[in-house]
């Protein structure tokens, strides 16, 4: 049997911003342990490995020392329930900033209020009004 199945998301070079920007968007995200690659690997100083939690999602992330021809796509997202019009307005407002906008704000028959957005380091995040 698998011993976890987690989110896993590979930047280039911007990983602990996006970690750090996280942080700030959902009450009790925490960072755990980061592991830096050392003097004269290709990614120096970036994150090789790290988990975080973001609100009780548990999440992976590292700064790829390849540069791919691919990046995230939003068929893949995290999805978060939210309590309050204030917090899926809030969230949606800081995560849009630098972003780009899927499906904005609004009642889509399956939920009352729901908005899909991509964050500025290309991560998709859709936001539902519980």
């Amino acid at each position: 049997m698998a011993k976890s199945v987690l989110p896993f998301l590979m930047f280039e070079g911007q990983a602990e911003e996006a970690m750090n920007f996280y942080m700030g968007l959902i009450p009790g995200s925490e960072i755990g342990d980061v592991s830096y690659y050392g003097p004269g690997a290709p990614n120096e100083g970036k994150v090789k490995l790290a988990k975080f939690r973001v609100g009780s999602q548990a999440v992976l992330c590292t700064d790829s020392p390849v540069h791919h021809a691919f990046t995230f796509t939003p068929s893949v997202s995290l999805f978060v329930e939210c309590d309050s019009e204030h917090e899926i307005n809030r969230l949606y407002s800081v995560l849009e900033q630098g972003g780009k906008s899927l499906m904005p704000l609004d009642n889509y028959g399956f939920s009352q209020r729901f908005g899909w957005v991509n964050d500025r380091f290309g991560v998709s995040w859709q936001l539902n009004l519980t």
